[in-house]
């Protein structure tokens, strides 16, 4: 593709993630292509690239139409991103050059609206702080509530560019080893520093084209959510639920803890995202655990009461955390969701409590960085559940020293390099 048809690919992958607000930019993406296979790899990220970009700053630049009284629109965003974030070599009167695969000439308006913003900077002084931080005004408070002083810096972090994190699959090698194997695909990877099982790798890397994944050596997880993994602390011979397992990462990293021995039960609402699971237990050589589709009316939970030594509930959450994976999220998340999502922890911890057998551990974790679902959420269920504690991980279970406070870690990009995970350690007592 030339560059003025891969910009008016941009023009249209991003009118049809306007079309449809509510839906997830990746999974738009993902059809757009699909449905357009004559573009090659190389375009895809070309114009993924430039989309992306324009999701990461969608504030600042609605701010600068609208000081330029230009109403924002695929085009017009797409305008002011070249002029604001300018490439070397490129320019808005080249590449919407009008021929039969690039975008039409830019108006007389538009011509005016690139030299107005043309030598600007992308962040005005002017701004408000909710639009300098790419976030809905109605949150940045309850942001400010969470990160005190560093709001600022831990908000920009989660701006930024996300790791590729992988967790070697124990089951099947060692840390070092999967790093050999992925060097001589040529992919090098560095230990993390928080998990014992992790490695990171630079840039966006082809890691699932590797040998060493497809042999089911490494798997794709966020640091953060490996130390969710860590804090379970699931052993060899228990009896394990993963309550909103989803495509079961977690389920892979509790059975791999567990040595595949003991039982570990993968419950989640979905039956696509449970049926996806299956290819990644089987090449993770996985063979302890099974999977329960749930539904209204479901009595299972019910006759299993009292029997898990661990219940990890991955909580849904408004994924605050994974800002820099999902900048669009921050464009679909309001208010309403978020009450009802606390609605919803506050039942399934309380539905997943019941399944605890005395002296076992119920493990509460989120991808969010809200009090409201995570410190706030505790809480309340402490409150009105006097059978339960916090609970501190044991130390052998794989966190570093310190890295719980009286049973609860909160990591944030900032301060720990991961995405934004919260966990909690509680245990039934008596």
């Amino acid at each position: 593709m030339t560059p003025s048809a891969r910009l008016a690919a941009a023009i249209d992958l991003l009118s049809e993630m306007e079309a449809t607000p509510r839906r997830p930019a990746d999974a738009v993406a993902n059809a757009f292509f699909r449905e357009r296979r004559y573009i090659g790899g190389g375009d895809r990220r070309a114009v993924s690239e430039r989309v992306w970009a324009v999701l990461r700053h969608w504030r600042h630049l609605g701010w600068w139409l609208e000081q330029a009284g230009v109403p924002a629109t695929p085009r017009t965003r797409l305008i002011a991103a070249m002029q604001l974030m300018p490439r070397p070599g490129e320019a808005p009167v080249v590449l919407f050059s009008g021929d039969r695969y690039g975008p039409a000439p830019l108006t007389a308006a538009e011509q005016e609206l690139g030299a107005r913003l043309r030598g600007q900077a992308l962040a005005d002084p002017a701004m408000p702080q909710a639009v300098r931080l790419e976030v809905p005004d109605w949150l940045l408070p309850r942001l400010a509530e969470t990160f005190g002083a560093a709001l600022e810096d831990e908000v920009s972090a989660l701006a930024g560019e996300a790791t590729l994190d992988l967790r070697v699959n124990l089951l099947k090698t060692t840390r070092q080893e999967a790093a050999r194997l992925l060097a001589e695909g040529g992919i090098h990877a560095e230990e993390t520093d928080l998990s014992p099982w992790g490695l990171r790798v630079p840039g966006r890397q082809p890691v699932t084209a590797t040998a060493a994944f497809k042999a089911g050596l490494v798997e794709i997880q966020d640091e953060g959510s490996q130390i969710v993994v860590a804090a379970a602390d699931a052993r060899p011979g228990m009896r394990v639920l993963d309550y909103c397992a989803g495509a079961a990462g977690k389920t892979l990293g509790m059975a791999m803890t567990m040595q595949n021995r003991g039982h570990i039960v993968a419950c989640d609402v979905s039956e696509p995202r449970l049926e996806g699971a299956v290819r990644r237990l089987r090449r993770a050589g996985v063979h302890n655990a099974e999977r329960h589709l749930l539904v209204p009316g479901d009595r299972w939970a019910r006759r299993r009461a009292g029997s898990f030594d661990r219940v990890l509930v991955d909580a849904p959450c408004t994924g605050t955390g994974t800002w820099r994976r999902n900048p669009d999220a921050r464009l679909r998340l309001t208010e309403r969701d978020l009450e009802e999502l606390t609605a919803k922890q506050a039942e399934i911890l309380s539905t997943a409590a019941t399944l605890v057998r005395p002296g076992g551990r119920l493990i509460y974790a989120t991808c969010s960085v809200l009090r409201e679902e995570n410190q706030d959420r505790i809480a309340s269920f402490l409150a009105a559940s006097p059978q339960f504690r916090r609970a501190q991980p044991e130390p052998d279970c794989g966190l570093p020293p310190d890295l719980a406070q009286e049973g609860m870690i909160a990591l944030s990009p900032l301060r720990h390099g991961t995405d934004g995970f919260f966990a909690a350690v509680l245990e039934r007592v008596g």
